[in-house]
């Protein structure tokens, strides 16, 4: 399994697109902290100098989620995309066995996104922080929890790109319905419905980042949150499973 793993993570990372996909991750991370380092306590927004403005600033480590997504997707629709599918099969017949290791491929490139978030959230948070007046005493336990919760949407991410993907097989109809999804529809329902926005899994990585809804509704609490994102993983794997094991190869 070992093995198995580690030859998912080398296709991974040694193909362009990866990088390409962090890339742009972190562009939004940057550009989202850049954003709300300068508007800080203008026009109604929340000042550095109070916890919740500060959670607000590193929570931009999460907002390249689709990115994770898309990563997802590649790896699987990338093997039908390119015929390499049929070798990976013949190399290893217990098709259980290949899907468990590309979901454990996902996840780790999902934690490997969501780090390279934070630390680009807190390289450039910190300095806004203290160049608005603020005091890093505000990077408190609410933030620990952000970051493991922008780690765990990040590992869900990749895990639904996945599922995503052993289902259409297609790749560019997986990459667009994925990002319509991500960017459309749950965020607006995230954002203007969050009694409905709640129980999906946007909703649930804002619960565990500890955010409130701009439109004053109510999340999940943080572990409430954290469970459904789990629920969302397992019932993401099965599907992955499930449709990869009973289907034809060609």
């Amino acid at each position: 399994m070992i093995r198995l793993v580690k030859a998912e993570l080398q296709k991974v990372f040694t193909t362009r697109m990866v990088w390409g996909m962090l890339a742009l991750s972190l562009a939004f991370t940057a550009i989202g902290v850049v954003v709300l380092s300068i508007f800080s306590g203008q026009q109604g927004t929340t000042p550095l100098t109070e916890s919740a403005g500060v959670l607000n600033l590193f929570s931009q480590a999460g907002v390249g989620l689709v990115f994770a997504f898309v990563i997802g997707t590649l790896l699987i629709t990338g093997e039908y995309r390119f015929q390499t599918i049929t070798h990976t099969f013949l190399v290893t017949p217990r098709r259980a066995r290949v899907i468990a290791a590309k979901l454990l491929a996902c996840s780790v490139v999902g934690v490997f996104f969501g780090l390279a978030g934070i630390v680009l959230a807190f390289a450039l948070g910190i300095p806004a922080i203290l160049l608005k007046g603020g005091s890093l005493s505000l990077i408190g336990g609410d933030v620990a929890r952000l970051c493991v919760g922008v780690v765990a949407a990040m590992a869900l991410y990749t895990i639904l790109g996945l599922a995503l993907g052993s289902l259409l097989r297609n790749q560019v109809a997986a990459i667009v319905v994925g990002i319509g999804w991500v960017y459309v529809l749950e965020s607006l329902l995230v954002a203007l419905l969050p009694s409905v926005g709640k129980w999906l899994p946007g909703g649930a990585a804002q619960a565990v980042y500890g955010l409130s809804s701009p439109l004053g509704g109510d999340y999940l609490p943080a572990w409430g949150g954290a469970a459904l994102l789990i629920g969302y993983a397992l019932i993401f794997a099965a599907v992955a499973s499930v449709t990869t094991l009973r289907r034809d190869i060609t």
